[in-house]
C-alpha cells in the first residue's frame, strides 16, 4: 500500500525536576546543599533514507511522544537525559505545519530536521546555592518540551 500523506501528533519530553537535599553527615554540623540537576527530555527528529519509499509507518502513529528526563537525585546525582526519536521517512519528504507553511524539505540522504523539542532540565539546590544564599531549600522545576501538529507529505 502506498501512503503519501500523513497527520501527526508529535510531543517532546519535559525535563526532569531539580532536587531539594542536605547533606546529613555526623561530624559535619553545616552541611549544605547536595541536591542534582534534573534530565533533558527527548527529542523528535526526523531523517530522510533511501530505505523506504511510502509513509505507511505513521498511518495509524496518530501520536508520538517522546520519553521524560529523570529527576536529579541526592548527593548531587543528576538525572539521566532521555532518548531521541528519530523518524525515518523517505527522500523527497515535505514537513508542513497546520497552515501548509513548509518547515522542512527532506530532499538529500541523511537530511535531519529537529521537529519538536525536548524540555530542559531543572536545577537543583547545588546549582542555585550563592554567596547571599549559600543553602537554598528550593529548587526549579523541568520544562515541558515543545508540542506541534505536523502533516508529513511525500
Amino acid at each position: 500500500m502506498f501512503i503519501d500523506r500523513a497527520k501527526i501528533y508529535l510531543c517532546a519530553g519535559k525535563g526532569g525536576d531539580g532536587c531539594i537535599s542536605f547533606r546529613h553527615e555526623k561530624y559535619i554540623e553545616f552541611g549544605g546543599p547536595n541536591g542534582g540537576n534534573g534530565g533533558k527530555g527527548g527529542s523528535i527528529y526526523f531523517i530522510a533514507t533511501n530505505s523506504s519509499n511510502s509513509l505507511v509507518n505513521y498511518r495509524h502513529a496518530r501520536k508520538i511522544k517522546a520519553d521524560d528526563g529523570e529527576k536529579g537525585m541526592a548527593k548531587m546525582m543528576y538525572g539521566k537525559n532521555a532518548k531521541d526519536i528519530i523518524l525515518e521517512v523517505p527522500v523527497g519528504t515535505v514537513i508542513l505545519d497546520n497552515e501548509e507553511k513548509v518547515l522542512a524539505d527532506l530532499n538529500e540522504e541523511g537530511k535531519k530536521y529537529l521537529a519538536v523539542k525536548g524540555g530542559r532540565g531543572g536545577r537543583g539546590n547545588v546549582s542555585l546555592a550563592t554567596r547571599s544564599n549559600p543553602c537554598p531549600s528550593y529548587a526549579e522545576k523541568g520544562e515541558p518540551g515543545e508540542v506541534r501538529n505536523i502533516k508529513v507529505e511525500l
